[in-house]
């Protein structure tokens, strides 16, 4: 085994997440299969090498530390020990169109599941953070894997602050009371729920997520220059531009206030 890949338990003891071993967390929370690791470089890779060796739809990778959690454009970040919950979801869907709003949907069924422990309705900025007011509270990351042009499997990046981090002041926490089994056990299954879905985005989550969309009516600078005026049920960024309106499907969406 790696010595990136560390099991919490010490050979000994049976491997505990805030009190639960891997059996009792996956019967609490209603998934086959919980791998727990107490840090590793990314729950990602875990989670890819598990799918590969056929783990079943609904195994998650869970780690109480990363030391290169992956995010969208390469970016890497260190993911503290005990505060937050750092997982990834494999599920295996039939519809592979789907994935290309998989995102937004993981962020509108992450935020129903999160709103329970805030203070007020949990926030959403295109392609895939989840906001606490004017803070980052979380986000995700989508990767998909393909065989003979057949969808094989997704991992669901999921990463949220329960603690926020020493010395930063742009991020949000949930609070360092919350209980971490808790917040997973709503989480995951609207996460599962999100992978279910078909098609391209509803009128209903499109409308849901206009309510919660924190960019909508302001300035940005990336992908372009321009006014936010929403998402489309296709999952594009719609900018009001000089120009006129134009779509985005990649990229960052960079406010003129975070410049």
């Amino acid at each position: 085994m790696s010595d990136s890949i560390r099991p919490i338990s010490d050979g000994v003891t049976p491997p505990t997440y805030d009190g639960l071993d891997a059996a009792a967390l996956a019967r609490h929370i209603g998934v086959p299969m919980v791998e727990l690791f107490n840090e590793v470089g990314s729950t990602l890779d875990i989670a890819h090498a598990r799918a590969a060796d056929g783990a079943p739809a609904g195994t998650f990778v869970l780690a109480d530390a990363q030391t290169a959690g992956r995010g969208r454009q390469g970016r890497n970040w260190v993911s503290e020990s005990g505060a937050g919950i750092w997982l990834t979801l494999i599920e295996r869907p039939t519809d592979a169109a789907a994935v290309d709003v998989l995102s937004l949907r993981v962020g509108l069924h992450g935020a129903h599941a999160l709103d329970r422990f805030t203070p007020q309705p949990i926030g959403l900025k295109w392609p895939n953070d989840l906001y606490l007011g004017d803070r980052k509270l979380a986000g995700i990351l989508i990767e998909a894997r393909w065989r003979e042009r057949r969808l094989d499997w997704i991992a669901i990046g999921f990463g949220l602050n329960v603690r926020a981090p020493v010395g930063i002041t742009d991020v949000a926490a949930l609070g360092g009371a919350t209980s971490r089994v808790g917040v997973l056990a709503h989480l995951v299954p609207e996460l599962r729920a999100a992978a279910a879905e078909t098609g391209p985005l509803r009128p209903d989550e499109l409308a849901d997520y206009a309510r919660r969309d924190i960019a909508r009516g302001r300035r940005c600078r990336q992908p372009m220059s321009g006014t936010v005026a929403g998402i489309d049920a296709t999952g594009a960024l719609l900018i009001d531009t000089d120009a006129g309106a134009r779509q985005a499907r990649a990229g960052s969406l960079v406010l003129l206030e975070e410049a």
